[in-house]
């Protein structure tokens, strides 16, 4: 494992109770971070803390980021516990359900949003103004390859997607003047929870995609998150990171 050197930096992983989240977690606290974890599961991110208390401090606040103050809430109880935050993994998602646009519910596609896209603009929001204060940060908005290419049948998480890519370039761009690299990582399918929200036909469409023929492994994702949130990731900003297994083509 490359080693790269956190040594106190203050990172917040939302949706870091379990999947690709609990892996970059465990591969931060790892390389010296203190680690804030913010879910909405309490019982899996107490499961969580147990797990990684061994590695280093790992802290769990309860989190929905579709609601804006509870992300506010959660950024001053992690700034009490922990101090200032450093480095911010936008990790949690939903799949939502498997329909045409037609056949859409209104309801599911505003959820889909308002946790996939929305909050990880609440999360910039509310952290960057510190950032920006201390002229250092490292921001990680983890997206997927259908934000670049639309999965059929599930247009709201594409639509989500391919927004927080937009959000990646255009807080990319508006902080290039810091020292603060904001970028987007668009992975393939894991075996994560998530997968269980989609359909067979959806799991077998998306991995029929991927010339590696495989999942991405979460510990894989994790590695290069960890290099996306150090100090050597300086220069480049408002960037997507592949993560894809040769499926993406731009």
């Amino acid at each position: 494992m490359n080693v790269v050197d956190l040594t106190g930096r203050v990172a917040v992983v939302t949706g870091g109770a379990q999947g690709i989240g609990l892996a970059v977690a465990r591969r931060l606290l790892s390389s010296g971070a203190s680690v804030a974890i913010w879910d909405i599961d309490q019982a899996a991110m107490t499961s969580a803390v147990a797990e990684l208390a061994s590695l280093g401090r790992a802290e769990a606040f309860l989190c929905d980021q579709s609601q804006v103050e509870a992300v506010d809430r959660a950024a001053t109880e992690t700034e009490q516990a922990l101090g200032p935050v450093d480095l911010l993994v936008n990790n949690a998602g939903i799949a939502g359900p498997a329909a045409t646009v037609v056949d859409y519910d209104p309801a599911a596609w505003r959820q889909i949003v308002d946790i996939d896209l929305n909050g990880v603009f609440y999360c910039c929001r509310r952290l960057v103004p510190g950032m920006i204060a201390r002229n250092y940060g490292r921001i990680v908005n983890v997206a997927s390859v259908a934000g670049k290419e639309g999965n059929p049948n599930a247009a709201a998480y594409s639509a989500a997607k391919a927004g927080v890519l937009a959000l990646t370039k255009s807080l990319g761009k508006e902080l290039a003047g810091h020292d603060i690299a904001v970028n987007a990582l668009t992975p393939s399918p894991a075996r994560t929870r998530i997968l269980e929200q989609l359909t067979e036909a959806q799991v077998t469409y998306m991995l029929g995609k991927v010339p590696r023929g495989r999942f991405v492994e979460v510990e894989e994702a994790a590695a290069m998150v960890a290099f996306m949130l150090s100090d050597e990731n300086s220069f480049t900003t408002g960037a997507t990171f592949d993560l894809s297994g040769g499926r993406a083509t731009y």
